[in-house]
């Protein structure tokens, strides 16, 4: 048997063209080191030029590119967390009116998190597509434990909103709350020093 040999991370040829069947193992630790990278920013020029690489991917081919690096991860990772931040504002884009109504109703039930969350009164669907952008931005800096918080109270507010609106919906609005305990389980380990 072989000696153990420790993967490398991938570098600036991440977004070179591959083959489709790239191992998962190597589609894991990408999506970790840009996760790495996106949140604790760049150790020196040749992470800046992929963040920048990263950033002009995101913008020509869109988030989802990246995105799918960090479907898989752990929820008590920076890619997971990242993946979480990520649906959660793909929905809210895509159904503005329905997180802005499942929101209201569910303030009602937890002025905490309203008030944890930010969205201002009335929240209509601009205000809360304004709410996820402020969040998604505050990820890059010293804050990420916060951003990761505001999240999870308004993932909570949705879900249980969700829960009171459409009874017929419980397995979405308990995705949802799911979605919100592992956000504020990430802000936990983010405070502690421990996520990764």
């Amino acid at each position: 048997m072989g000696a153990f040999k420790k993967p490398a991370l991938p570098g600036n040829e991440l977004f070179e063209a591959q083959p489709a069947d790239v191992d998962p193992a190597e589609r894991s630790a990408a999506g970790h080191r840009i996760a790495t990278l996106l949140v604790r920013g760049p150790l020196d020029n040749a992470d800046q030029q992929l963040v920048d690489r990263v950033l002009h991917l995101a913008e020509s081919e869109g988030l989802s590119t990246i995105a799918d690096l960090w479907a898989h991860a752990s929820a008590d990772s920076l890619a997971g967390s990242l993946w979480r931040l990520y649906a959660l504002r793909t929905w809210v884009y895509r159904q503005s009116e329905q997180a802005a109504r499942e929101f209201a109703a569910g303030k009602r039930f937890s002025p905490i998190d309203e008030v944890l969350a930010g969205v201002v009164d009335p929240p209509g669907p601009a205000e809360v597509i304004a709410l996820v952008d402020t969040v998604v931005r505050g990820i890059i800096g010293d804050n990420f434990d916060v951003t990761l918080d505001r999240a999870a109270a308004f993932a909570h507010l949705v879900g249980v909103g969700r829960a009171h609106l459409e009874e017929d919906d419980a397995a979405s609005a308990a995705r949802l709350v799911e979605t919100a305990s592992a956000l504020h389980a990430a802000a936990e380990l983010e405070r502690a020093g421990i996520l990764h």
